[in-house]
């Protein structure tokens, strides 16, 4: 019985061996949030993409502002039936530039200024999104990094239980089930170390692919967030939003936008122009110069530009509907997102004031009683259980912090600075 309790002891340290000193994915180098949003401002393509077309859109208010190329033309009448070209009775060589109703063309050029501003907002959007989806990563992976360190303690508490066992054993006290239940619960304890990192490899890879990084790219422990803390009321939050979010300045360019077109159509009642001179070369007779004037009618086809007149005021009443709409989401999205990160801030104070310390001391208050022999293996297993389960449930609550911090500041529309807070817990296991 002695030599089977010996190999099964044996054998469940070789396997717990072969589980911990497998390659660890984490690497001793820290990575700071700043290097991460630095990399993904520089590199993001959905970030590179919007502000290319932002750039793009620059561009179109020259074009849409300068006027048709003028056209030189070249008219011969009357050619004798030889084709003898210069002996027709005219050669005309004409130069002629269209010239639209003073005013069409700058409305025009405003109206595409407009819509480039819009899009330049727009990037900004995106550069938000990217940019929530970055710390939503780091969070994850500072989170996948301290779950391996609860595993790793956890394992450290089995393996020391185990020794307590094989020695309460080796006295008497104790059966050979509850040296085997020990054993078991170290190869458990391992196996879950294992797990947690290859965790951080998936955590990892997806914060490489936001930061547009190769997907084996390295990259080291998260630094340590800053104390969480809020402002009692998210009423400062919903001001900002307002006057930050490149949402509402998107909007309200395109409320401009439309409201440009409206004057632009309304000029679509005035006629346009053209000019032209001409060299006129005779056969037989003296050269001469000419020349012409002409006039559209828009009133001819009146109903025609009541119709673009109309088409532009709707357009103008659906972007302030739309401005509207967004005010609203904004509003909605702040108060979201506020009472998600309250919520958590209120899991992270109590994991980390009350829970976390109540479950140290009854580890300790357990295993002291353990070796007195005043309790049994079951007890203290749950005691550790429990101990992982605490610490597992703190970092998880700061780790959703981060993360609901990263949709408020993403709600609010720019980087909020945390409030000063006596950081009188750590925010992982200790």
């Amino acid at each position: 019985m002695g030599r089977e309790l010996a190999r099964i002891v044996r054998t469940a340290r070789i396997v717990t061996s072969i589980l911990v000193l497998a390659p660890s994915l984490a690497t001793a180098e820290t990575l700071s949030l700043a290097r991460v949003l630095a990399t993904v401002r520089a590199q993001n393509p959905a970030i590179a993409g919007a502000r290319a077309r932002a750039d793009a859109a620059d561009a179109v208010p020259a074009r849409t502002r300068a006027y048709d190329d003028p056209v030189v033309s070249w008219e011969s009448w009357n050619i004798p039936e030889s084709v003898a070209i210069d002996r027709a009775d005219n050669n005309i060589l004409r130069l002629s530039q269209r010239i639209p109703f003073p005013g069409k063309r700058t409305l025009a050029g405003e109206v595409a200024a407009r819509d480039a501003e819009a899009m330049h907002h727009d990037a900004g959007a995106v550069e938000l999104d990217a940019i929530v989806v970055a710390k939503r990563a780091y969070a994850d992976l500072w989170r996948a990094h301290h779950t391996a360190e609860v595993a790793r303690r956890d394992l450290g508490l089995a393996e020391r239980i185990a020794r307590l066992v094989e020695q309460r054993y080796a006295t008497g006290p104790t059966s050979q089930a509850d040296v085997v239940r020990a054993q078991v619960e170290v190869s458990h304890a391992a196996g879950m170390l294992r797990t947690s990192e290859l965790t951080i490899d998936e955590a990892r890879a997806m914060l490489n692919a936001v930061m547009s990084e190769p997907p084996g790219a390295a990259l080291g422990m998260p630094e340590d967030p800053a104390p969480p803390a809020l402002p009692p009321t998210s009423a400062t939050f919903l001001e900002q939003a307002l006057r930050d979010r490149p949402e509402v300045a998107a909007r309200d360019a395109a409320v401009a936008r439309e409201t440009t077109a409206t004057r632009l159509a309304e000029k679509g009642y005035l006629p346009d122009f053209e000019v032209s001179v001409g060299r006129f070369l005779n056969s037989g007779e003296p050269n001469g110069f000419g020349a012409m004037a002409s006039m559209t009618v828009p009133l001819a086809w009146k109903g025609k530009y009541d119709a673009g007149v109309a088409e532009a005021k709707a357009k103008v009443l659906a972007a302030e509907a739309d401005r509207r709409r967004t005010v609203d989401e904004i509003r909605r999205d702040v108060e979201q997102a506020y009472l998600r990160a309250r919520t958590a801030l209120v899991q992270h104070d109590l994991f980390g004031g009350t829970h976390v310390p109540h479950a140290e001391q009854a580890l300790r208050v357990t295993e002291a009683a353990y070796v007195a022999g005043e309790t049994d293996l079951g007890t203290m297993l749950e005691t550790v259980r429990n101990v992982e389960r605490v610490h597992l449930e703190h970092v998880t609550a700061t780790a959703d912090f981060e993360k609901a911090y990263a949709d408020l500041e993403r709600a609010v529309g720019a980087e909020l600075p945390r409030a000063p807070r006596p950081a009188a817990r750590r925010t992982h296991h200790d």
